[in-house]
């Protein structure tokens, strides 16, 4: 279910039946036709996509995708794929642009020079943060031309601002991986994922030197930042530090993630200021999640998928985003391509097309009409999955967790940057610390 104060906002947003028993059949009647990849749209830039209001779909969750698929190692979660398994990014990037992404960002999430030697992490030494970064925009742009997508050079928070360190040696984190960008050529840059607007800023300062268009997005919930900005302040200093498109990504739910959209857009208002609007959240529901995201949910990572969201919830997602006025609308962790699918088929008619992968999907389950099973057959319509709630089928699983607050952020002795692995008595503490706190 969404998550209370939630549900109203998000049943409303969909789109209007024609009946109660609406068929599946009659909705698939009424779509756009599939495979137009928008290459005539596609040639023109981000800005000026925007500005004509078209919608622009996004990709999804690299790392953790890559981490199930054995290709990322949970921890670091850093992008050394793209150098030692290429072929398994190659393939993400073509699901999410077949399923109907217009943007594929450069799998680059964590892979600044200091978090590829943080803690153990052998990626600097053995391979350079220089080839990750490099890597990623080459297979990144190889397959966005297959569809004529663009291409997202990414940055995201570092070690480095978390231990306290200068505004000038984070910039120069940044810049690093900027020149690897502009070398290849990528065709707009985004920071994201951000915890503090500070880091933000000045993250956005740097890839403005690009001279190209600059997107930023926080990974905060409606609370706003860890350093206690408002969601409203953090859109307005985003903009006045140059940001052409902002908005939140990963750490919240769709629903939390359009409040927080909402009053981002309540402050840009307020201060008189304009910008584009991008939202890219979890695909988990997060309704009992603290400041801190799902992070600090018992189940992060490795037991999140109960909490999946629906492609039908997509639709949803989707629409409420719409209907928000946010053009960008794409995701982050737990999106796999089918939910992107979901999105780029709820908004298909504003968009004029459906995506290749749709081809084996007819709209609203349709394609059940063909099931040996009677009572399969029956659900072949709009009306069946738009109203289904799905159970859990965990007899002993309780609804909502208690998230592990611990208060820890930047500056926090327990966040400074160190080379070395973690030793055996820092992890003592860590696993003492734990049973104080959960009480385990």
């Amino acid at each position: 279910m969404w998550e209370s104060g939630s549900e109203e906002v998000l049943q409303t947003s969909c789109p209007p039946s024609d009946s109660e028993d609406r068929s599946g059949a009659r909705a698939a009647a009424e779509m756009p036709p599939v495979g137009n990849d928008g290459r005539t749209a596609a040639k023109r830039g981000l800005l000026e996509r925007l500005a004509s209001g078209e919608v622009i779909i996004g990709d999804g969750g690299f790392v953790f995708a890559l981490e199930k698929r054995g290709y990322v190692k949970a921890g670091p979660w850093t992008p050394e794929a793209t150098v030692e398994y290429p072929e398994a990014v190659r393939q993400l990037h073509r699901e999410f642009l077949r399923a109907g992404s217009t943007v594929l960002q450069t799998f680059t999430f964590y892979a600044s020079d200091d978090k590829l030697q943080n803690r153990g992490n052998y990626v600097e030494q053995k391979i350079s943060g220089q080839k990750v970064n490099e890597a990623a925009c080459d297979i990144a742009r190889e397959v966005a031309n297959e569809g004529d997508a663009l291409v997202a050079g990414g940055v995201s928070q570092t070690p480095s601002y978390l231990s306290c360190k200068s505004e000038t040696d984070v910039k120069a984190i940044f810049r690093k991986q900027l020149d690897v960008f502009i070398k290849k050529n990528v065709d707009f840059m985004l920071a994201e994922y951000f915890e503090h607007v500070e880091e933000a800023e000045w993250a956005v300062h740097v890839l403005k030197e690009s001279g190209k268009p600059v997107g930023a997005t926080l990974c905060i919930g409606p609370e706003g930042d860890l350093a206690g900005v408002s969601a409203g302040d953090c859109a307005v200093r985003l903009v006045k530090a140059g940001a052409d498109l902002i908005g939140v990504n990963c750490h919240f739910d769709p629903t939390t993630s359009l409040k927080t959209m909402k009053f981002m857009k309540e402050g840009l208002e307020a201060a008189h200021l304009k910008a584009h609007l991008i939202v890219q959240p979890l695909a988990y529901h997060t309704p009992d999640c603290n400041k801190q995201g799902f992070i600090d949910l018992p189940e992060f990572p490795f037991a999140l998928e109960p909490r999946i969201l629906t492609r039908w919830e997509m639709h949803k997602y989707a629409r409420a985003a719409y209907d928000l006025g946010i053009r960008y609308i794409g995701g982050c962790c737990g999106f796999e391509p089918y939910h992107i699918r979901a999105i780029a088929e709820e908004l298909a008619a504003e968009r004029g097309f459906l995506p290749v992968a749709s081809e084996k999907h007819d709209a609203w389950g349709s394609g059940l009409a063909m099931h040996t099973k009677p009572w399969v057959r029956a659900r072949a319509q709009q009306a069946y999955w738009e109203k289904l709630v799905p159970a859990s089928g965990r007899p002993y699983s309780a609804s909502l967790s208690k998230p592990d607050s611990w208060g820890v952020t930047r500056g926090d002795k327990e966040l400074i940057q160190q080379k070395e692995m973690t030793t055996e008595n820092q992890l003592k503490e860590m696993f003492e610390k734990q049973k104080i706190v959960s009480g385990m």
